[in-house]
């Protein structure tokens, strides 16, 4: 006799993969963190809280926070019906630029559908594929959808890695790299929620829309 069982899709199986490894990155490094207040409020230690050396690893464990936070609107798992507030958006957007090289502006108010945030950050994440020197994104919410527009002085196109974000009769002309996860990501987000997804670059910049 043969039991049934519950399949899980590739998709949401990567997703609660995703979800699982930021949540078990996320117990170790608030341990850090409350390691290093407990050292700044120590009468036993005193003036260690302006040492250089303990203000840089404060200042790395919030950003790995914040970047880890990202990683786990972007990976992990999202249902419909969740909802995401602007100022958790804005904090999110934070944690994309605090290790890197992008100003991020949002022009965006009310709160907003998980899956459209996760997308928001995929999206983001391809942006930053593209800037590795750095620029500015405009995080735009226009009814019925979103913009990102990047502007920088240098940008690094690679037409074959982009298909993944638009209809294409041959499909991606390559399989992404590891650090590239985000292309195949954001198309397979952009299927299962039913958007179409384009984007156009040039020399200056790029634009996602869905």
């Amino acid at each position: 006799m043969t039991l049934d069982t519950t399949r899980i899709s590739p998709g949401d199986l990567a997703a609660l993969l995703g979800s699982r490894l930021c949540h078990d990155l996320i117990s170790p490094l608030g341990a850090i963190g409350n390691g290093v207040e407990l050292l700044e409020m120590s009468p036993d230690y005193p003036g260690v809280s302006n040492s250089p050396e303990l203000q840089l690893i404060a200042e790395s464990v919030k950003a790995a926070r914040a970047r880890i936070q990202a990683f786990r609107m972007a990976f992990g798992q999202a249902q419909g019906d969740q909802r995401i507030a602007r100022a958790e958006l804005l904090r999110l957007l934070e944690g994309v630029s605090s290790q890197g090289r992008l100003r991020i502006e949002l022009e965006a108010d009310g709160d907003f559908a998980r899956i459209e945030i996760r997308m928001v950050m995929l999206a983001l994440m391809c942006m930053e594929t593209a800037m590795p020197w750095g620029g500015r994104v405009l995080v735009l919410r226009k009814l019925p959808g979103w913009r990102l527009i990047s502007e920088s002085d240098r940008m690094r196109p690679d037409p074959a890695l982009w298909s993944w974000l638009g209809p294409d009769a041959e499909g991606p002309a390559r399989p992404p790299a590891p650090s590239e996860v985000q292309f195949a990501l954001m198309a397979e987000a952009a299927r299962g929620a039913g958007r179409r997804l384009s984007w156009d670059m040039d020399e200056k910049g790029a634009e996602i829309a869905f």
